[in-house]
């Protein structure tokens, strides 16, 4: 029993999906006829009927057709065909018979694509030529008043347009068969052909229209103003040479003359061919004729410049000749009296040789003058750097004189310095005998002696014919530093003594109740009636810090107080 009831369960699940099944078949069917109708109610027959306005002829005539048989076969054929493949997909949904049916939907689905993309195609053809005959009819509509204004131009004004005329002439009689052509390619029904011409007319007219208004001032500049300009230079160029400029090095005159030629050159392509290359000969002509009036009004300059300081340049050099002259004579009496380093000789023979350069570059630079066969602004360069030379030897002369100069000036020093430590030497010396010391250690006496001696050296250099004030300034450092080191020593030493003394007095006041320090006080004195001060004081400074530690600096203080 209950095997049965599962069967019947099952047979009653199978029949409700079938039933589904079906009616989903059965909704797409409605779908699709939904789509056909969506087709056939299309306005494509009304789109069609817009070319009819057109000519229908050649090409026109030919697309229209097609399309037209296009629209009748999607209507009689490929929809028919949905038809049958419709009814045959109920048949089979009827009768469960589910992947044939959808079999049948497959081919409707792609029958209809197909459709759709034919109209697609026809719809987009059919506008492209609508919009092709709309933009052609409006641009001619354009350019016929640009051309019979340009052929009313041309005919009022032919001189502006000089030989040109003919040349233009014909170019707005070629534009014209091209018109005349359009309008028999529309007549034909040939709008794509017609669309190129009108694109070959309008760039032809744009042309000729920019070319015939630039043509005037471009004939203008070339057939007049360039030449008169490249006259008027030459001109000036024989004039210049007439009032003495040197200018064959630029060789203008020459070039001028290509200048001319090729102006003729660009006035009968202008007449011939077109404007083509004008614009950048007229451009490159004008510059060069400004760069060759900067190039006279440099040489004009550079004459002035020349003819102005010339005199100054040679009065300028006469007269460093004179200082030098002076200079030469100090140089042979000094020589005389003074050692010359040989750096010092050599940079007055080298002042000596500049200065016979520069006198030789003056007389070639007068002979060029006079013969007037070299530029001026060459000439110019040369006498800045004349100037420039002349400005460097003048600062080395300075230089130079200073220096010799300084050889009087260091001899003066050098005694100045001499006669001061020779009075160091003797204040030394008398300070020494006045100190009532009981005597003088020999290094002290040794090191003023050495001073002593070391003076006599430097009177010796100063002495000396000729003098070399290098050896003089050398032996005067040694001294210095032997007459210092005397002095320094001789006041050390009486410092010592006279500290020497002091603690020896300072400690006196114990010498009563302190043998021991009696008897170191007593050594100290022997000492220092020995002239042996350092160790009269080393023996004293013990045996005071023995009874009273810190005495010797309370000593130092007050000894430092008594010397300030």
């Amino acid at each position: 029993m209950e095997y049965v009831i599962g069967i019947i369960l099952a047979i009653i699940v199978i029949i409700i999906v079938g039933l589904l099944l079906r009616k989903r078949l059965y909704d797409s069917v409605d779908y699709y006829e939904s789509w056909i109708l969506d087709i056939m109610n299309r306005n494509v027959a009304q789109e069609l009927s817009k070319v009819k306005e057109l000519n229908l002829e050649g090409d026109t005539k030919e697309n229209f057709e097609e399309w037209k048989e296009q629209w009748d076969y999607i209507l009689t054929v490929d929809l028919a065909k949905v038809e049958e493949l419709l009814y045959d997909t109920e048949h089979a949904a009827d009768r469960y018979n589910f992947p044939v049916a959808k079999k049948y939907m497959k081919q409707i689905e792609e029958t209809l694509v197909t459709v759709e993309k034919k109209i697609e195609t026809i719809l987009i053809e059919l506008n492209e030529l609508l919009a092709t005959e709309q933009e052609n009819r409006k641009e001619i509509e354009e350019l016929e008043p640009l051309y019979s204004e340009l052929r009313k131009e041309l005919t009022h004004n032919r001189f502006k347009f000089a030989q040109a005329e003919v040349r233009f002439e014909v170019e707005l009689d070629e534009i014209n068969k091209q018109l005349k052509n359009y309008e028999s390619q529309i007549e034909e029904g040939n709008y794509i052909q017609a669309k190129e011409i009108v694109s070959t007319i309008k760039k032809r007219l744009v042309e000729l229209q920019l070319e015939m208004e630039e043509f005037p001032d471009l004939y203008k500049t070339c057939k007049q103003e360039l030449p008169s300009q490249l006259d008027e230079l030459s001109k000036g160029l024989r004039e210049m040479k007439d009032e003495g400029y040197y200018i064959d090095h630029l060789d203008l005159t020459r070039e001028i003359n290509v200048y001319q030629s090729r102006l003729l050159d660009t006035v009968s392509a202008l007449e011939k061919e077109g404007i083509g290359t004008a614009k950048s000969i007229i451009e490159e002509v004008g510059e060069r004729i400004t760069e060759m009036y900067e190039l006279l009004e440099k040489e004009a300059l550079a004459k002035n410049y020349v003819d102005s300081k010339m005199p100054s340049y040679e009065k300028a050099l006469d007269s460093f000749e004179t200082h030098f002259l002076e200079t030469k004579l100090e140089v042979e009496q000094l020589k005389e009296a003074y050692y010359f380093e040989d750096t010092d000789l050599e940079k007055y023979m080298a002042l000596e040789k500049m200065m016979t350069q520069l006198k030789n570059k003056l007389m070639e630079f007068a002979q060029k003058i006079e013969k007037n066969n070299h530029a001026h602004s060459k000439l110019r360069a040369e006498l800045d750097e004349g100037f420039q030379q002349l400005d460097k030897i003048e600062e080395e002369h300075e230089q130079f004189k200073k220096r010799i100069q300084n050889l009087r000036k260091d001899e003066f020093d050098a005694r100045e310095q001499l006669k001061a430590m020779m009075d160091e030497i003797y204040q030394t010396t008398r300070k020494l005998r006045k100190s009532n010391l009981p005597g003088v250690p020999s290094f002290v006496w040794s090191m003023i002696e050495e001073a002593g001696l070391k003076n006599e050296r430097v009177l010796q250099a100063l002495d000396n014919q000729p003098l070399d004030i290098i050896q003089v300034q050398q032996s005067l450092s040694e001294a210095k530093v032997a007459v210092e080191n005397a002095i320094e020593q001789t006041n050390a030493m009486l410092e010592q003594a006279a500290l020497t003394e002091q603690v020896i007095q300072y400690a006196n006041r114990y010498r009563s109740t302190d043998p021991v320090l009696a008897a170191k006080l007593s050594e100290a004195e022997t000492l220092f009636r020995k002239a042996e001060y350092e160790l009269s004081l080393e023996q004293a400074a013990s045996a005071i810090e023995d009874v009273e530690p810190g005495a010797l600096k309370k000593i130092e203080k007050f000894q430092e107080m008594i010397v300030s």
